[in-house]
């Protein structure tokens, strides 16, 4: 089994590439609409319900959109002898980093960015002032963040089938060698 974290700043194209491999047969989770993640208040760890939108001032402060880690789990157990793929972008991956073999993350340039939060129709997040700024203020060390933590940086400015096959490959090269072909 190979569990693969594809991650990256909100627009740089998760939900596109984690489309493109559902419709080639893979086993791809958008982690953002598929249940797995949710807001929570920081302070009491309590689920938001029914979020405000667009968020007031502030009030990404004190909540995070967070993934829960017994849906993780079941995914890497769910997947043993195949690739599974989660795209998704939270606050606290580093709880569930343990259950992934490769970790992927996606980055594009601040104007390219901004360009597709602000012009985007499958997902309002981005569009209000806070949010798009919270976001390009993300993007500043997301490479190099990444990169320090051993994840395959990949340009998200790419076509999408480019990026989708890097995924791929990254994800089977994650698969263990089976015992009768070492």
């Amino acid at each position: 089994m190979a569990l693969v974290w594809v991650t990256g700043n909100a627009g740089v194209g998760k939900s596109t590439v984690c489309s493109l491999l559902k419709g080639r047969g893979e086993r791809a989770i958008d982690a953002d609409w598929d249940g797995y993640n949710q807001w929570v208040d920081r302070v009491t760890g309590e689920v938001v319900v029914d979020p405000p939108y667009p968020a007031p001032p502030g009030w990404l402060d004190g909540f995070g959109w967070q993934i829960g880690r017994p849906k993780v789990e079941a995914l890497a157990e769910e997947s043993r002898g195949t690739v599974a793929y989660l795209f998704g972008t939270v606050e606290n991956e580093v709880q569930v980093w343990d259950l992934f073999d490769v970790v992927v993350c996606l980055v594009v340039d601040d104007q390219t960015l901004r360009h597709r939060l602000l012009t985007r129709t499958t997902n309002a997040f981005g569009k209000h002032p806070e949010e798009l700024a919270a976001t390009l203020g993300y993007n500043e060390n997301m490479e190099s963040t990444y990169r320090g933590f051993g994840a395959l940086v990949l340009d998200g400015t790419r076509p999408v089938a480019q990026i989708a096959d890097a995924i791929l490959a990254a994800g089977r090269e994650a698969l263990p060698a089976h015992p009768a072909n070492p």
